[in-house]
């Protein structure tokens, strides 16, 4: 261990302090040791000096010098023997530094025979040198522990013989008595060193001596471990006591019995002899050392697990007599190990095995299959409506009813099969054998149908469904990566076409797919390039096809995809979160350019449900009329009957700070969706846009479509609401929805969707000729 100089004068705390402190009282207990000599030698010096001078001097002065010596080295010696506690004890680094002390009070008597004693008996000076230089000595010593007391005194005795020296203009050996001075320091420094570091070694020896004692006192004491020997024949010998409690019998009995006997216990008749037993015989016979070897035995009728570990043992002579090792009893372990492997490949919730063990089995399953040129299959099951149940009667009994849905699905497989949960709602299904293909589109139907059967759980009757998506190899995919990507993507195409129904993997599926991503990452540039712009369609009054409004209608053309549908782009928006910003600059602009229209001109903005269920949309559509300077009911944002599909009530708080504004509220495509009556009298909505779907219907003479345009019509009537007639095309269209009633009209009839010139032109033209009316 390094000692440095500072940590060696007590001038710098070491890295550890308590092992520094310990250190700190061996330099203190060994001054202890050795104070005696130092007392002997400052008395010893001092009657030599009293016996130099004794005729020289006054009498009175030599005794009360050597009075004051006397009592200055016994008062040090006293407080070096009063550090007999700090043997194995502590000390801290100030006791170190107060050592210091008691080396200047030292120096400070020995420093009166050199600048006053042989000031005035100079031809005294060369016996006084000699009294001085063997006091240095014994003092570097027996003080050398004490390095910091002997530093003081060894340096003050030493300037004063020599400063004696100078003024004699003995200049050769006041010379040579500094270079004494200096040699006895550095031999109290490396004394002093060296006794620090062998301090240090024995304490470090003595821990991991204690540290090896521990854990041999604990491996003797555990009930679990034993040490085993064989000789050269591979008969067990020197049989401990707990080796043989280990295998239910004594040592008296296994002693001298063959080692691979004794532990196949009762197989040993049969031969039956388990796998690791055998690799052990192979071992013992020739003659290789092994480590956690895992042995199966069975205990009085019980399995348990040792691991065992041997090397050979060899005599003086270099022969082999057997072997030596250590076994331990891991059956607690084993268990444990197991448990938490089932936890990882199992579901805590539905005991299924979870997405682990499902690539696992389909890893397996697609080998096999390649090995024998059959095919597997791959199912993943997504159920229908189950948010809602958790949105609405909580988790727990989402919970409960999940492990519902996997008891139905443990019940439709067979051993082809193997099922499992991929987490949240969804799961799956891997087949070993799909060459039938009809089993496996029966198998899906089937899974279906179980699981859209209602539900009896905690007094609630619980109605959800099922989509199911699959791919076969090796035609979806040859590895289990590709084919549940190809399940996934089917999957997605039974959601998207309504739920509960089934797709099998088509190649189509995954261009539309990278279709989706390549569109996906041009849409998260195209709103900084510049890409996006706003067309505007004009919305007239009915009776007097006067320009009431338009409504801004969002299209992008990218360099790179051409002109692009809104019923592609809008619904990755929506997936991906960009419909944030992109609604945010909608409204910006929308409401920028409304500005420069008339007054009694209006725009429409259409906005997402992922818009309203922003927290900060309101404060959006605020400072966009507040920037643009646009009247707030000149703003009129449209909404489908999907915002209150969920999380209704957060959606109608939305709605009810923007119309706080003074904002107005249109309802698009009135029953098409989820209607219902019940958000209508909660919300103060403006306009009801009637569906083009109906209009074209009506027009068509199709009966349901006249009666719903006359419903929605009396509703709007009686709620005090304006209708708005989308897709109005023609003129017959345009005299029927006159007929039935509703205000306003929308259509290519009276325009197409404009370019911002256009529309801007097309309003101040409409303001000129109602002055001029």
């Amino acid at each position: 261990m390094p000692v440095s100089l500072r940590q060696l004068l007590g001038i710098r705390e070491g890295d550890d302090p308590v092992f520094w402190s310990r250190l700190r009282a061996t330099q203190l207990f060994a001054g202890r040791r050795l104070a005696p000599l130092v007392l002997a030698a400052n008395l010893m010096s001092g009657v030599a000096i009293v016996m130099l001078f004794q005729h020289a001097l006054p009498a009175w002065w030599l005794a009360s010098w050597f009075a004051a010596l006397i009592a200055i080295a016994a008062t040090v010696t006293v407080r070096r023997l009063r550090t007999r506690h700090l043997e194995e004890g502590y000390a801290s680094i100030q006791d170190l530094r107060d050592t210091a002390l008691e080396g200047l009070a030292l120096a400070a008597m020995w420093s009166f025979p050199p600048l006053v004693f042989a000031s005035l008996a100079p031809q005294f000076t060369f016996g006084l040198w000699m009294v001085l230089s063997v006091l240095m000595a014994a003092v570097a010593y027996a003080m050398a522990p004490l390095v910091l007391a002997a530093l003081a005194f060894i340096g003050g005795v030493a300037f004063t013989a020599s400063l004696l020296l100078l003024l004699q203009q003995q200049f050769l050996t006041a010379g040579a008595t500094m270079m004494l001075g200096a040699f006895l320091a550095a031999t109290c420094l490396a004394r002093a060193r060296f006794l620090l570091m062998l301090r240090a070694f024995e304490m470090n020896l003595s821990e991991s001596h204690e540290t090896v004692s521990l854990l041999l006192g604990e491996f003797e004491d555990s009930g679990a471990d034993w040490l085993w020997e064989t000789d050269s024949q591979r008969r067990l010998c020197k049989v401990s006591p707990r080796l043989a409690h280990a295998l239910g019998s004594t040592p008296e009995q296994l002693d001298g019995m063959p080692v691979l006997q004794a532990l196949a216990g009762a197989s040993w008749e049969t031969g039956d002899f388990a796998p690791a037993l055998r690799l052990l015989a192979d071992k013992l016979k020739r003659r290789e050392a092994f480590r956690d070897l895992s042995l199966p035995l069975t205990v009085n009728g019980e399995q348990r697990w040792w691991e065992i570990t041997a090397n050979p043992r060899l005599d003086d002579r270099g022969q082999y007599v057997g072997f030596r090792g250590v076994g331990s009893d891991v059956t607690e372990q084993r268990a444990s190990a197991d448990k938490i492997n089932r936890m990882a490949r199992f579901d805590a919730l539905t005991g299924l095995p979870n997405r682990l063990l499902v690539n696992e089995a389909l890893g397996r399953a697609l080998a096999e299959a390649e090995r024998w040129g059959s095919r597997a299959a791959f199912m993943m099951i997504d159920l229908d409506r189950f948010k809602a149940v958790n949105d609405t009667l909580g988790h727990p009994i989402g919970d409960r009813l999940l492990g519902r849905v996997s008891e139905r699905l443990a019940e439709l497989i067979t051993e082809n099969e193997l099922i499992g949960r991929l987490g949240g709602d969804e799961f799956a299904v891997v087949m070993n054998d799909a060459t039938d293909a009809s089993r496996v589109e029966k198998l899906a139907q089937r899974i279906i149908e179980t699981l859209s059967r209602p539900y009896e759980v905690d007094q609630h009757t619980l109605y959800i469904g099922a989509s199911v998506g699959v791919a076969t190899s090796p035609r979806d995919g040859r590895t289990a990566e590709t084919l549940i990507r190809s399940a996934d993507l089917a999957l997605y195409r039974s959601k998207d076409a309504g739920g509960g129904v089934f797709h099998a993997y088509e190649p189509q599926l995954h261009a539309d797919a990278e279709e989706r991503r390549v569109l996906e990452m041009a849409l998260r540039r195209a709103l900084e390039k510049g890409e996006l712009h706003l067309d505007y369609q004009p919305v007239v009054d009915a009776a007097s096809e006067r320009l009431v409004g338009f409504e801004a209608l969002l299209r992008w053309c990218s360099p790179e995809h051409g002109t692009i549908s809104p019923a592609k782009f809008i619904p990755i928006a929506e997936e991906t979160r960009l419909i944030g910003p992109i609604g945010e600059w909608v409204v910006r602009t929308a409401c920028e350019e409304a500005a420069h229209w008339p007054d009694d001109v209006r725009v429409a903005v259409n906005v997402s449900p992922e818009q309203l269920h922003n927290p900060n949309f309101g404060a959006v559509v605020a400072q966009s009329l507040a920037t643009s300077r646009l009247s707030p009911h000149r703003l009129e944002l449209e909404v489908t009957e999907s915002v209150f599909m969920r999380e209704a009530t957060s959606a109608v708080q939305a709605l009810e700070r923007i119309l706080e504004l003074g904002v107005r509220l249109s309802l698009d495509d009135f029953g098409t969706g989820y209607s219902s009556l019940g958000y209508l009298s909660r919300t103060r909505f403006s306009t009801i846009k009637i569906d083009r779907s109906f209009v074209t219907g009506a027009s068509r003479g199709v009966p349901e479509a006249l009666a719903i345009i006359r419903a929605v019509v009396a509703l709007a009537n009686s709620l005090g609401m304006a209708t708005t007639a989308e897709g109005v095309e023609t003129a017959d269209e345009l005299a029927l929805i006159r007929v039935l009633g509703c205000s306003k009209i929308q259509g290519y009839h009276f325009g197409r969707p404009l370019p911002v010139a256009e529309a801007r032109a097309i309003a101040l033209r409409n303001r000129s000729a109602t002055r001029a009316a």
